[in-house]
Formats: structure tokens, sequence, C-alpha cells
């Protein structure tokens, strides 16, 4: 026996009901055609240019999730207004970090002693996710005089401009 497949005949109007038109052939574009707009000298970016704006974004998330979590902390120990975060912070997520940073204030001032409020937080790491086209999600340590914290954040691009969708404050 042959290992070759079995031809047979198909009917010449089966072939052109399948087939699509002429005029659709010709706009279709090769596959020789298609290599060369996605290669450097293409429409597209090389792959390193790609590259390289990924981790230009990524430094660019870093640095505002680092920024945006010391602050936040900052907030909770009151020595910085809520306020200032409002452009960067969804509404809910400001409504429900001025509503802890009441909540914590309120039971330093009943605690014995006095004790007294985080005054100094530093953030020790920060580590970014791409999760889809503009939207990022950061994890970090913060670290203040007596413990560290974990800052959880939801960056997504929204008409231009990063906002935090979603803030978690350990």
């Amino acid at each position: 026996m042959s290992a070759s497949p079995a031809v047979r005949s198909v009917p010449n109007e089966v072939l052109q009901a399948a087939s699509p038109p002429i005029a659709s052939r010709s706009i279709m574009a090769s596959p020789r055609a298609k290599a060369r707009t996605d290669g450097p000298s293409g429409g597209g970016p090389s792959p390193a240019r790609k590259a390289a704006q990924i981790r230009s974004l990524d430094g660019e998330i870093r640095a505002l999730a680092r920024s945006i979590a010391q602050a936040a902390v900052e907030v909770l120990a009151g020595t910085r207004p809520a306020q200032q975060l409002s452009r960067t912070l969804d509404p809910g997520c400001l409504s429900a970090l001025q509503h802890r940073a009441a909540l914590t204030r309120a039971h330093a001032a009943n605690a014995p002693g006095g004790r007294r409020l985080h005054r100094s937080p530093m953030v020790r790491s920060v580590r970014v996710c791409a999760v889809n086209d503009g939207v990022y999600e950061a994890s970090l340590v913060v670290s203040e005089e007596l413990r560290s914290r974990a800052v959880a954040m939801r960056l997504e691009g929204i008409n231009g401009a990063w906002r935090v969708t979603a803030l978690e404050i350990g």
C-alpha cells in the first residue's frame, strides 16, 4: 500500500461557490507584504522599541504608585489632606480613604497615652504588573516607625491620565 492521500475531484460549481470573488482576492495582502509591514521598516514598532516603551511605562507606573501609596499612608496619619489625592484617586477610593483616616484619628485620640500617629512612612518595595492595555496593578510595602503596611492598588488609564480605581491599605 502507498502512503499517499487519496485525491478526489470536486465539481467546478462547488469550487466557485466556496472561493471568494475575484475582486476581493486582489485586495487581500500576501504573506510577504504582511511581513514587510510588521518589521522595523514597516508600520509597527520593532520588538526592541516596543519592549523599551513597556519598560518606560512600567517605570512611570512604579513611580506614580510609590507617590500615591506614600501620600495615602500620610493621609491616614493626618499629616496630609486627602483632597490632595483627588486628581489621582477614584471618588469611591477617596471617600473610603477619608473615612478610614477619620476613624484612625479618632482611635488614636482615645488611646491611652495619646499614642502618636505614624509620621514618617517610607516606601520599601514596589511591584507592578500589567493586567490589560491601560490597566496596571501595584503592590507596595510601606514602613512606618512601628510597623510595615501592605498597599495594593489598581491603576487605569482614563482620558489620558492614570487613576487609582481600587486601593487597599493593610
